[in-house]
């Protein structure tokens, strides 16, 4: 990717620079399912050679090879946006536990607005829910002066670290100062059951470690530069983090800020002394109340935004009103909904399940916007794989209704839809499963999974053969047809729909983007 060059700066994204930063601190292994906003880390990071970057099948899974290259030895990364982190949180809460050997940073990008999301979600929740500390910079050139202090503060503490980016922060660009490639020594691991095994009894006193831990790290939040007082008129004071920050102090330059760059543990030292500095506090913040929440326990008196804004992102516009105590005000502009590309082989696809009158449990992909004229042809979406999963749901609630199917890609059916299809087969599901096998991870930029046989930097790899791996779930039918066949595909899906058996159907036509 050509970029623009200023002596030893650079014009980078925030997702980028973050990719930046972590090279230069020494990353060795880094790993993510790709998801806007965060996938532009991993395909960054796959331009250094030195670095071992991997596409991973799901989050649980990339978490878990990059946690074991931490403890390996290597400083190591995992990166996902706010919904592939839900997928993750079996081994990060108990990672928390057994904390790291080399630095483990989490990379989690959050996605106000729902650009391209289904669901708004505040990842700094997870910070107190798994006792782990949270890093959250404002602009690209903070994500990659964080990332690179993330990693000293998991190896001084042995603890894995959050790291928040947001859709803004990620994707807004700037000069960013560019430094060399330091590498620590490799570490070298130690045999510790006690550590590393989590049966009860070794849990139990990693927990009590864990308290000790966070203690620390509160004392270290107090004292931390990302925690900063910036002296104002005294008259106006914010308590802010994140793209917040920016806009307020595009609106209110004069203004006195408490800016929050280790959002947590909270320093409470700190907040309370800024505001005995300032005449009327305001806490402003993206998306939910963290900080308003704690901030209250304290005793501290301030004015907080309308409950309005806990929706949708903030934007310099809506900065004014929080302070005016108005609720949202949301712009009325002409919408131009999404919709599948010209010649897309979903269309097809999706013209036979309309013509038929299927019932369509869908899932997340481009196949999503099937759910809006002209096709209108979805009627489900809850998160990835759940279109095999709910598809059987939907069976056993309407066990005579036999055009009900299930819709995945191919991605996503590796993501999550091998465990479902399973599930069927074990527990005797009957109906169709339609893996619509475009050839990558279109949603998301087109990038490459196990059944393209590419790895993230086009090397040839083993291919998954989706219909071998269907057979070997255990369905009773597995058909390859190409859906601009529109005959053939029709008919195919027909006999399938009639019969008393659990089929899968592939619909294989490559994505009219791909240039590979």
């Amino acid at each position: 990717m050509a970029r623009k060059t200023i002596s030893r700066k650079a014009l980078l994204s925030g997702n980028e620079a973050l990719a930046y930063g972590a090279y230069e601190a020494g990353l060795g292994v880094a790993c993510a399912y790709p998801g806007t906003p965060s996938t532009e880390i991993l395909e960054t990071l796959a331009g250094f050679k030195d670095v071992d970057a991997q596409w991973s099948v799901n989050e649980k899974v990339a978490y878990e090879v990059a946690l074991g290259a931490a403890v390996a030895g290597v400083r190591s990364l995992f990166a996902c946006k706010h919904v592939g982190l839900n997928v993750a949180m079996d081994p990060l809460m108990t990672s928390s536990y057994t904390g790291v050997n080399a630095g483990f940073v989490i990379v989690v990008a959050d996605d106000p607005g729902m650009h391209s999301s289904q669901n708004e979600q505040d990842t700094r929740w997870v910070a107190i829910y798994s006792k782990m500390p949270m890093l959250e910079p404002s602009s690209p050139a903070e994500a990659k002066q964080y990332i690179q202090e993330a990693f000293h503060i998991s190896e001084r503490f042995d603890t894995p670290v959050l790291v928040r980016m947001t859709t803004r922060v990620s994707h807004t660009k700037e000069d960013v100062a560019l430094g060399d490639r330091r590498v620590p020594p490799k570490r070298t691991f130690e045999r510790n059951a006690r550590k590393y095994v989590m049966v009860p009894g070794h849990a139990y006193q990693r927990h009590i470690l864990v308290e000790k831990r966070l203690a620390k790290l509160k004392a270290l939040a107090e004292r931390s530069r990302f925690n900063r007082v910036e002296p104002g008129n005294g008259k106006l004071g914010f308590i802010t983090s994140s793209v917040a920050y920016q806009y307020l102090k595009d609106v209110y330059p004069d203004a006195s800020y408490l800016k929050l760059g280790m959002t947590y543990p909270f320093c409470d030292d700190k907040i309370k002394a800024f505001a005995k500095t300032v005449k009327k506090l305001f806490v402003v913040e993206e998306l939910d109340p963290f900080l308003e929440e704690h901030i209250k326990t304290l005793g501290i008196q301030f004015t907080a935004k309308d409950p309005s804004f806990r929706i949708g992102e903030l934007t310099p516009e809506s900065v004014p009103q929080i302070v005016a105590g108005r609720a949202k005000r949301e712009k009325k502009v002409a919408k131009r909904p999404p919709r599948l590309c010209a010649g897309c082989p979903h269309w097809a696809s999706f013209a036979a399940l309309k013509k038929m009158d299927a019932y369509v449990a869908g899932d997340i992909g481009c196949y999503t916007l099937a759910c809006l004229p002209p096709t209108s042809a979805l009627h489900s979406c809850l998160c990835m794989g759940a279109g095999v999963t709910w598809h059987e749901g939907w069976r056993r609630g309407a066990p005579d209704n036999k055009r009900i199917v299930g819709v995945v890609g191919d991605s996503t059916f590796v993501h999550s839809g091998v465990t479902g299809l399973i599930n069927a087969a074990y527990n005797k599901a009957k109906g169709v499963v339609l893996i619509l096998d475009n050839s990558t991870t279109a949603m998301t930029g087109g990038q490459h999974h196990p059944a393209t046989g590419l790895t993230i930097r086009n090397e040839p790899t083993k291919k998954l053969i989706l219909e071998d791996l269907c057979r070997a779930c255990g369905a009773d039918h597995v058909d390859v047809v190409d859906p601009m066949d529109v005959k053939a595909f029709a008919e195919v899906l027909q006999k399938r729909v009639s019969e008393d058996a659990l089929s899968v159907i592939i619909s294989r036509h490559p994505c009219r983007l791909l240039k590979r």
